[in-house]
């Protein structure tokens, strides 16, 4: 069998043609079309990754300030109940401290009132006592409760010991100046003088004195000089029948 080379060529030929043509416009622009599908898919897929990454990004943030905000919140709650708790002491203590405040003032009061009632019936007491007595004295002896008083002071200073005359006089050495008789009632002229009197005799020279009335010296009389008492007076009296009695 003879070959038909022109024909074989023709053939060649043509199929390189529709070779070329397939390539140029059929092959190409499919492969071109696969290619920029592809780009795009990965381009979508690429976008996808960055998206579920900013997503996993976002949601981990989220996470983070869910919990930041949990420890925030537990670190808030327990500052409210530590300061609620010390609230709740401190208004504890004000209020114990208020109460034993009430209370030591209550005490205080009653303490106060105690004491001035008892103050009140011994001054009330001596009151008492000095009018019986000078009722007595005046009604039996003839004679006032204060010019006793007067006669018996009289008689304890002249009745001093030697220990009592010596501290006086360094009273009135180291300060010297005018003694100071004070008496629960006035004293009469006479009275003065007898008291001057017993004074003189019992230091030997005569001293000046001053006579005060104050109703301090319940019933009685004193005398000072620069720190230096010699006293005696119902109140003392009545104090030694107190100190017996109990």
């Amino acid at each position: 069998m003879l070959i038909d080379w022109f024909t074989v060529g023709a053939q060649t030929l043509n199929f390189l043609i529709l070779v070329w043509l397939m390539k140029r416009y059929l092959y190409k622009p499919v492969l071109d079309a696969i290619d920029a599908r592809e780009k795009r898919i990965a381009s979508e897929l690429a976008d996808a990754a960055q998206k579920q990454a900013q997503a996993d990004s976002e949601r981990d943030t989220f996470k983070q300030k869910n919990a930041d905000f949990d420890q925030q919140r537990e670190a808030l709650a327990r500052k409210a109940s530590a300061e609620v708790d010390a609230e709740r002491k401190r208004l504890l203590t004000d209020a114990r401290t208020a109460a034993d405040a009430v209370q030591a003032k209550r005490h205080e009061a009653l303490e106060s009132e105690l004491q001035t009632l008892q103050q009140d019936i011994a001054r009330r007491s001596q009151e008492e006592v000095f009018a019986i007595a000078r009722k007595v004295l005046t009604d039996l002896a003839g004679t006032t409760l204060e010019d006793r008083i007067t006669e018996v002071f009289a008689q304890r200073l002249g009745s001093m010991d030697a220990h009592a005359k010596s501290e006086l006089s360094k009273a009135l050495q180291a300060s010297p100046g005018t003694v100071r008789v004070r008496s629960a009632f006035e004293l009469t002229p006479a009275q003065q003088a007898a008291l001057g009197q017993a004074m003189d005799a019992a230091m030997g020279a005569k001293l000046p004195i001053r006579f005060e009335t104050t109703p301090d010296v319940i019933g009685g009389i004193e005398l000072s000089a620069n720190g230096w008492k010699i006293a005696w007076n119902i109140s003392d009296f009545l104090a030694s029948l107190q100190q017996k009695a109990s």
